[in-house]
């Protein structure tokens, strides 16, 4: 049975995003970063002071990876850009999908081989009009994963030997063996998590140090917890009912931040869920990791 919680957490910035998502964090500069995708923008939240910044986009991006301590790598609507962090300014990295304008990125994780899974989708969600791209160092793009109408969930075990994803509107977690040296799928995809009969969707997810899954569930208001082999173990209450994306904070990484969104939300909705759109953190000690850089 289900152990389910209410939210016991706090908001770390009461913004208001319309889609808040892809968010990561830099534990060398103590530094939260996450996108408002439909408005733009990139957030940054420096946690020691609470200092914001909120920096416009010329497009929409949804992937943040760190490459070093100038530069980070941003996936958009228009392809990878790195990004000089002091700057701001953008230059072109690589190309996905030039053939196809109405997509734009969503979902997307870097592996422990430096490599990087960027999901895309079509801007009104296109029935599998998205595809899932292995992004090798030095920019070479591969097609690993295709038909898939939302990518989200893009994470991978501790090891680097298996790897997630999800298409949302199917809202079934897949688990795929993964080459640990190079980020590519080593076998093919397999149901690990079938919750299509569930209330809400399967969103972004983020694997621990001990390979539990945590799961941000869009239109439940909720932040469940996976063991390893695919049983849903806990359930965490959020004041929002679009919780998007997990990501684990903290210079230890032992906290769980989560953002969320109030798209497609009318007024009365949004008057019950003023949190929609800001950045929680869910409340529990975790034992996480992070995010590998990006490999040049």
């Amino acid at each position: 049975m289900t152990d389910i919680h209410d939210f016991q957490g706090n908001i770390l910035c009461n913004t208001s995003s319309v889609l808040g998502e892809g968010p990561t964090y830099d534990p060398d500069t103590d530094t939260v970063w996450w996108f408002n995708i439909l408005g733009k923008e990139l957030h940054e939240l420096h946690l020691p002071t609470g200092k914001k910044k909120v920096h416009e986009l010329p497009m929409m991006a949804s992937v943040l990876a760190r490459v070093d301590a100038e530069r980070q790598m941003i996936a958009t609507e228009e392809g990878l850009f790195l990004r000089d962090i002091a700057s701001g300014e953008l230059s072109f990295y690589a190309a996905i999908e030039t053939d196809k304008p109405g997509n734009r990125s969503n979902d997307g994780r870097t592996h422990i081989s430096g490599s990087l899974w960027i999901g895309t989708m079509g801007k009104r969600a296109e029935m599998q009009a998205g595809a899932i791209y292995h992004v090798a160092a030095g920019g070479k793009v591969t097609k690993i994963f295709d038909q898939i109408s939302i990518p989200n969930s893009i994470c991978f075990s501790p090891d680097g030997t298996i790897g997630y994803f999800t298409d949302t509107r199917v809202s079934q977690l897949m688990r795929v063996l993964v080459d640990p040296e190079t980020g590519l799928p080593a076998g093919e995809p397999i149901v690990m998590v079938d919750s299509m009969e569930d209330p809400g969707g399967l969103d972004g997810s983020v694997c621990d140090a001990d390979g539990y899954i945590w799961n941000a569930r869009w239109g439940s208001g909720f932040v469940d917890k996976y063991s390893p082999d695919g049983l849903r173990i806990e359930r965490y209450r959020v004041p929002a009912m679009q919780p998007s994306c997990p990501a684990f904070i903290g210079k230890n990484a032992d906290r769980l931040a989560v953002t969320t969104a109030w798209e497609g939300l009318d007024d009365e909705a949004r008057s019950m869920q003023p949190q929609a759109g800001a950045l929680l953190e869910l409340g529990p000690t975790v034992r996480g990791v992070f995010d590998p850089p990006y490999k040049l």
